[in-house]
């Protein structure tokens, strides 16, 4: 089955590269890798606030992580030329936006890498990184950054 055809029975369709909010580029691609820069999870086209173990739930926090992943596919797509390119998925990094005594930093990030499999099967299982911060850019509950490596 083909990257798209996965994409169509999930129901996800991939959102264009998202304009930079500051002094960035959305990824830099240096050889067979691509970095993309953290993207923060969005909940009908809006930044997606909140603070798990305060206002939101882990289960709240998995979907708002896999929404992230949808983002940052697109981006992939884009930095890849498609992802059909993609070799591999090297390495997520994840921050969660928490409170000091929140411990579901890594069950939140699984809803981004639970995706990552369910699109792109062995070629998804990556190394991964999960954060508790205090607080993230425009009062975002996750936000993640990705490694990929892709086709020359």
């Amino acid at each position: 089955m083909s990257i798209e055809q996965r994409l169509q029975e999930l129901g996800i369709t991939l959102p264009p590269v998202a304009v930079p909010a500051a002094a960035y580029v959305p990824f830099v691609r240096t050889g067979n890798l691509v970095f993309l820069s953290g993207h923060i999870a969005k909940r009908h086209g809006q930044v997606w606030t909140g603070q798990l173990g305060r206002d939101m739930d882990t289960a709240q926090g998995k979907d708002a992580a896999r929404a992230v992943a949808i983002d940052l596919l697109g981006t992939l797509a884009a930095a890849a030329g498609g992802l059909d390119k993609v070799v591999r998925i090297v390495k997520v990094m994840s921050l969660v936006n928490s409170t000091p005594d929140y411990t579901e930093h890594h069950l939140v990030t699984n809803g981004c890498s639970e995706l990552l499999g369910q699109v792109f099967g062995d070629v998804g299982v990556h190394a991964r990184s999960a954060f508790g911060v205090a607080q993230l850019p425009l009062g975002s509950c996750v936000e993640i950054e990705l490694i990929a490596e892709v086709q020359a």
